[in-house]
């Protein structure tokens, strides 16, 4: 028997109400004109040989003193808006589809197959559920419908339609009823429902579950990766007081090189120079910066530079960097089990990892104790070790190091912590998400040495805010210090001393 034929009895999910979301406003004084949606949504792209209509242009930004705009801003209303016409039909549809559907379907058979496939053989059978439904559809609303049900059973639901968008680079889920996405560094909010709590959790579930993590009221956190690489975070409740929450920040499919974020306008020529000879050169690096700013990005980056013939070891909690070299090496550290017990730590990882033979360790960040094996590593013949941590400048980012390191049980001075960090870094470097949206390498900066129990540090290059234009976007300048680099001799046993100098001056 086919198993597109077997019945698995009546039952299936009851439709659900559709929540309403809320509307992100600028934050300019006067409302810009939306633009008219087009006649398939925005979740369903039209059919080939079907033209979507240009969007209308927005109207110019109200000019607005700083004022007015904090007057509108505490004024402001946030009303909720109901997602309705074809996106609403279809999803009014595939709630009755659904059931019937399930009833004709062998799960496990499904699975087995291509979505191209399982649409080939779900076709016939929608057609026929819909005529017992007494339904008629064109050929645009049968092709949405069949995609959100394959969407359904095979991949994330009404996830699926922001993963595969290009442009959308943050997925935040708060609960059923709401879902932002990030755009251009701008946050807005998605077109997409979910039907109810218990639908959201089990998408959760499934994305947690593809890496043998698991998330429930036992265990409410978990970290996980798609298969991209993308980096999900997935809290429950009783933790999340508005249902089952999904983060997720999207990595670029094509690797991003520093001649790109140059482009880009991260960062000048000339930092983009000095960091292609850091990381060739085998410095240490550390990465600092907030949430979002680029960090992760630019550790990926800077790895282009290392040497193909070196071996690298990458640590993380979800393994999520994408190093662009063939010696490489990832490692991912393991929870505990429902006992609490069996967990491997970063320090854990670190360790090993000093049996490995690596020319070099990177870690993906760094929270806690685990800094002084980074560090030890770092000054025990490991040279070019990089690493990323939360901070907001390259003072605080060594401030965040000896805090981290003495978080731990480690009984030593703060005095030899402090020269064991200047003895195992060469560089900081600070990256930051400006409010435009905008990512920028803000500061490069040398860690030289102690100065009496205070680490020294010189600032190579640095991001000076100018002025902004009137429709918000930031201007300014990268400015190098114009100082000889204290770095130069490690450049020199590369043969890099002479660009060097020349990209720093």
């Amino acid at each position: 028997m086919s198993a597109f034929g077997r019945k698995n009895g009546p039952g299936g999910m009851a439709p659900g109400s559709r929540p309403s979301f809320g509307v992100a406003r600028p934050m300019k004084g006067g409302e810009a004109a939306r633009p008219a949606p087009p006649p398939g949504g925005d979740q369903f792209p039209p059919l080939p040989g079907e033209e979507a209509p240009a969007p209308s242009e927005p109207a110019a930004p109200n000019k607005a003193d700083a004022m007015t705009r904090l007057a509108d801003r505490a004024n402001a209303i946030h009303e909720q808006a109901e997602i309705g016409g074809f996106e609403a039909s279809v999803h009014k549809i595939k709630e009755q589809v659904l059931p019937r559907l399930l009833e004709r379907v062998d799960p496990e058979a499904a699975a087995t197959l291509t979505k191209d496939e399982l649409s080939e053989e779900f076709r016939p059978i929608i057609m026929e559920v819909l005529a017992e439904l007494k339904v008629t559809l064109n050929r645009r609303e049968q092709f949405a419908l069949e995609k959100v049900l394959i969407d359904e059973l095979l991949g994330f639901g009404p996830l699926e339609e922001l993963l595969n968008d290009p442009d959308v680079s943050d997925i935040m889920v708060n609960g059923p009823d709401q879902t932002y996405i990030e755009k251009k560094g701008k946050l807005v909010v998605a077109p997409i429902k979910f039907r109810d709590e218990q639908h959201l959790f089990q998408i959760a579930q499934r994305i947690v579950n593809q890496v043998g993590r698991r998330v429930d009221q036992t265990t409410p956190l978990a970290d996980a990766r798609l298969k991209d690489g993308s980096r999900v975070n997935v809290i429950v409740p009783p933790l999340s007081l508005r249902g089952t929450a999904i983060s997720i920040r999207k990595f670029s499919e094509k690797p991003i090189t520093l001649d790109m974020l140059k482009e880009f306008g991260s960062m000048s020529d000339k930092m983009c120079t000095a960091l292609k000879i850091a990381g060739a050169c085998r410095m240490n690096v550390v990465i600092s910066g907030g949430t979002g700013s680029g960090k992760t990005t630019m550790l990926n980056a800077l790895s282009k530079m290392i040497d193909p013939g070196e071996r690298v070891l990458t640590i993380e909690d979800a393994a999520e960097l994408r190093l662009q070299q063939p010696h490489w090496l990832p490692l991912e550290t393991r929870p505990p089990n429902l006992e609490g017990q069996g967990a491997i730590t970063i320090g854990d990882l670190v360790k090993n990892a000093l049996r490995m033979r690596p020319d070099r360790i990177i870690l993906g960040e760094i929270r806690g104790a685990e800094c002084f094996d980074l560090l030890a590593a770092m000054n025990t013949g490991h040279d070019g070790s990089m690493c990323t941590l939360h901070a907001n400048s390259p003072r605080e980012c060594l401030g965040r190091m000896e805090n981290m390191i003495m978080m731990g049980d480690i009984k030593i001075p703060k005095e030899a912590i402090s020269r064991q960090i200047a003895e195992s870094v060469d560089l900081i470097v600070q990256v930051k998400r400006l409010r435009d949206g905008s990512r920028r390498t803000t500061n490069i900066t040398e860690v030289i040495g102690m100065e009496g129990d205070v680490i020294v540090t010189q600032e190579l290059f640095k991001f000076e805010y100018m002025d902004e234009t009137e429709d918000g976007k930031i201007l300014g300048e990268f400015r190098s210090s114009g100082l000889r680099p204290y770095t130069l001799e490690k450049a020199r046993q590369f043969g890099f001393d002479q660009a060097y100098l020349e990209a720093c001056l």
